[in-house]
């Protein structure tokens, strides 16, 4: 897979927070160090996924283990940016039938900071680094917004 580069494009992963965690999420699941000498924008090019890509993939099939990697890996960067800003632990935990229909949990102590509903999760992604850096940050910032409405169940 190729991409092409833009000043815009390595802009939005150096400024955005979430992205870079995003490759860190992405690179600690690479056992074997494939993604080591990879810039971040490769690293994230599978989680773009234009409109016509995501006409062409099947949701009849299962869920394969790349794109529930990648689901893991974004929530995983949601909890993981919660936890820099909050200073409370965040686990994860995702739940996909092999239909592609689930959800995804991000909770520290008694408190639900986040609770989303997946369907279609064969296809998986955002249509741009720019919407996938957006949603990434809408939803860490909707986390921390639980933690300080609730602080005493975050505490728990």
């Amino acid at each position: 897979m190729t991409i092409t580069t833009t000043p815009e494009t390595t802009s939005i992963v150096e400024d955005s927070t979430f992205l870079k965690e995003l490759v860190l999420q992405v690179r600690a699941q690479d056992h074997y160090g494939v993604y080591r000498s990879w810039k971040d924008e490769l690293v994230l090019a599978n989680f773009v996924v234009s409109k016509e890509k995501k006409s062409k993939i099947s949701v009849d099939g299962d869920v394969d283990p790349a794109t529930q990697l990648r689901i893991i890996c974004f929530y995983r960067a949601i909890a993981s940016c919660i936890e820099k800003e909050t200073g409370k632990l965040c686990q994860v935990v995702t739940d996909l039938s092999h239909e592609g229909f689930g959800w995804a949990l991000v909770w520290t102590g008694r408190l639900m900071v986040l609770s989303r509903t997946l369907r279609d999760a064969q296809r998986f992604g955002y249509p741009s680094l720019k919407k996938l850096a957006a949603q990434g940050e809408r939803l860490v910032n909707l986390g921390i917004k639980n933690i300080e409405q609730f602080p005493d169940a975050a505490d728990a």
